[in-house]
């Protein structure tokens, strides 16, 4: 009798491939640490992005960028120790590609060598051009990212959707096709209106994946403690919460402080 190692089929870049050609969705999480990506992982999911997401709903920051490159791998490690299926995409943090492709190139080998992921995820278009290449060119898959960039908030100044406007949409459809062109697996669409982001879902042969985006990209990624209702503080039109753990995990602690202080707990039966 086979093992269960033995009996699961590990996700790849050419798998998501072959499911947008099929018409079947993509669903992506994201995952921090060891214990949430090993649930997340046997519940089925498809992709898992040890995002810089880490640096908002795991360290308390306000942006994304403060984020380190050994900050990451360390996320990203713990997250590879869970899996056993999933495809595992790390991003690339703030000042690790941007502007130097030989920095970029340290940066990915870095996260691949000491963590084990599959592949990295890069935000932005043909000004990191280079950097992608680069990347590709050591053999290591990169997903890109365009719309709303968090990496670049200062430069937008703000969360709203991106690409409204004919200008910058019709940029980020020329971006897209370049990063296909330049042989990214797949792309993240985050914040930009479900219309564009269906004309990029049509025109590119690799997957998008939606945040955002509406309903016609060829997948979806949601941060995990969002959508799991832990962080109580984020409440963008996009998200659907699928659980309250923040009431559950509150309850559940408050019980435990009352039994511990009416010395209910250990009762007998949990003393030795």
């Amino acid at each position: 009798m086979s093992s269960y190692a033995e009996e699961i089929k590990r996700v790849t870049t050419h798998t998501l491939q072959e499911m947008k050609m099929r018409g079947e969705k993509i669903s992506m999480l994201t995952a921090y640490d060891f214990s949430m990506a090993k649930i997340v992982d046997a519940a089925g999911i498809d992709a898992i992005l040890v995002g810089d997401s880490a640096s908002n709903v795991m360290a308390g920051y306000e942006t994304t960028l403060p984020i380190t490159l050994d900050q990451m791998i360390y996320h990203a490690s713990s997250v590879v120790r869970g899996v056993s299926r999933a495809l595992v995409v790390v991003d690339l943090p703030f000042g690790a590609y941007q502007g130097n492709s030989s920095e970029a190139l340290r940066s990915t080998i870095r996260i691949m060598k000491e963590s084990g992921a599959h592949a990295v995820k890069v935000e932005g278009g043909k000004e990191i051009r280079e950097s992608v290449e680069r990347i590709l060119s050591s053999g290591v898959p990169v997903m890109g990212h365009l719309g709303l960039t968090p990496q670049s908030i200062y430069k937008f100044g703000t969360y709203v959707v991106r690409a409204k406007e004919e200008e910058e949409a019709a940029r980020l459809i020329e971006d897209a096709k370049m990063l296909e062109a330049c042989g990214c697996f797949a792309i993240v669409l985050e914040k930009i209106p479900a219309k564009l982001a269906k004309k990029v879902s049509e025109s590119l042969k690799i997957p998008t994946i939606g945040i955002g985006a509406g309903a016609e990209t060829d997948g979806q990624i949601l941060v995990l403690h969002d959508m799991l209702g832990i962080n109580k503080d984020f409440n963008p039109r996009f998200l659907r919460r699928y659980a309250d753990v923040y009431e559950v995990m509150t309850q559940a602690i408050g019980n435990y402080v009352k039994d511990v202080r009416a010395r209910d707990f250990p009762n007998q039966n949990e003393s030795y």
